[in-house]
């Protein structure tokens, strides 16, 4: 027989072996929503839902949250929220602005951790100074605060409030991130061409859905354009009671002159633009 090991020559060397993929899943989390989803429709993905699932920021998030194109057209926080939400079937624009305010803490928490170093004005001696708040002592209004015989609840996600003056029923809906948008769009384009501020009817125009059960265009017109100021500003602090969101307020001690009061946690560039 013929020997044909010297013919096909040394045995091939093994197969290289491919290196490890890293099996890595990003951390979610479940916030409570402010709003415990009461005030969603039925044909929301957040009707009736107590908590959102949402995602721990990562590097490409960052990258969303600092990209100059983003910025300029003012919805870097928006593009970022809607990643980092579990569920894509729901869309930021439809969340409520105070159940989007608790999503933005929560990542902001996840990612920088709960200090949040800000400069404040003291409202006593004027002088700008750094100082750090906590996120994580902030506690969650539900919008329940109200009396009954001043607000009634539709069930269906609106409230009718009693304008004092003209005694009309006027059904209120909360606002999304969507409105609030449309407002700063609209605040912005009055500022650059020195127009008249209309904020307080933009407000009322975007929250109101009837007056006395009737909702056609040109009886809600006809209400905001002639609404007495004595009735505006009662809906507009009534409805102040309603909105849901996380509760802003903390201590504040200015280290120029020792003035102590609870302020309002400004959310400035430095909320998710950290230098940390």
């Amino acid at each position: 027989m013929r020997d044909n090991s010297k013919r096909v020559g040394a045995a091939a060397d093994p197969a290289p072996q491919q290196a490890p993929m890293l099996d890595f899943a990003t951390p979610t989390e479940l916030v409570d929503l402010p709003s415990q989803g009461r005030f969603y429709p039925p044909d929301h993905p957040l009707h009736g839902q107590e908590t959102v699932e949402i995602k721990f920021m990562t590097a490409r998030d960052e990258d969303i949250l600092t990209s100059p194109s983003l910025l300029k057209k003012g919805i870097a926080i928006d593009r970022f929220l809607q990643n980092v939400i579990a569920d894509k079937s729901i869309r930021v624009e439809s969340l409520l602005s105070g159940d989007k305010a608790a999503l933005m803490i929560a990542s902001r928490i996840n990612g920088y951790g709960s200090d949040y170093e800000t400069k404040m004005t003291c409202p006593s001696c004027e002088k700008v100074a750094k100082t750090t708040f906590d996120l994580s002592e902030l506690g969650i209004y539900h919008g329940d605060d109200y009396d009954e015989e001043e607000i009634r609840p539709t069930g269906k996600g609106t409230f009718i409030i009693k304008a004092p003056r003209t005694g009309f029923d006027v059904e209120v809906r909360l606002m999304t991130s969507r409105d609030e948008a449309h407002l700063v769009q609209k605040m912005k384009k009055i500022s650059e061409n020195s127009a008249d501020n209309t904020s307080f009817t933009d407000q009322l125009r975007l929250t109101t859905v009837s007056v006395n059960g009737l909702d056609t265009p040109d009886v809600l017109n006809a209400f905001i354009n002639g609404c007495p100021a004595v009735d505006a500003r009662h809906i507009r602090n009534t409805y102040a009671k309603l909105v849901p969101g996380p509760d802003m307020k903390q201590g504040f001690k200015c280290p120029a002159c020792s003035f102590e009061q609870e302020v309002d946690i400004p959310m400035t560039v430095d909320f998710f633009w950290t230098n940390q």
